[in-house]
């Protein structure tokens, strides 16, 4: 497997998966309540998405550090959740954190391995 395609994989599977959950905020902006109400729901709302946006920026520059950072997002989120006790249908949501998280860690160790063999 060429690196670069996981490099890539994980990156734009992150970007994608936040810019998913950023999605979701948008229903903030429904509703009768005042502007200055809606947008303090809505930068609530994003408190994860910005959390994660954080971790991408760490996994861009250090990647282990970084993909751990999405494997405990995709733990805290599955806890919140309750994934694994009856809600299933969130993994679908989550799991692309888990999956980013795992390809930083494991690019990050092919590159490494590869720069001890040279």
């Amino acid at each position: 497997m060429n690196l670069s395609i996981l490099k890539w994989l994980a990156r734009v599977l992150a970007m994608v998966a936040i810019l998913f959950l950023l999605l979701f905020s948008f229903d903030a902006f429904g509703g009768d309540e005042p502007f200055g109400r809606k947008l303090t729901g809505f930068l609530i709302q994003n408190i994860p998405a910005f959390v994660l946006i954080l971790s991408l920026i760490i996994a861009w520059k250090y990647e282990i550090a970084g993909g751990v950072l999405f494997l405990l997002a995709f733990v805290a989120m599955a806890v919140w959740f309750k994934s694994f006790a009856g809600n299933s249908a969130s993994l679908i949501v989550i799991s692309p954190f888990f999956i980013s998280g795992c390809a930083f860690i494991i690019h990050a160790l092919l590159v490494a391995r590869k720069g001890r063999q040279l």
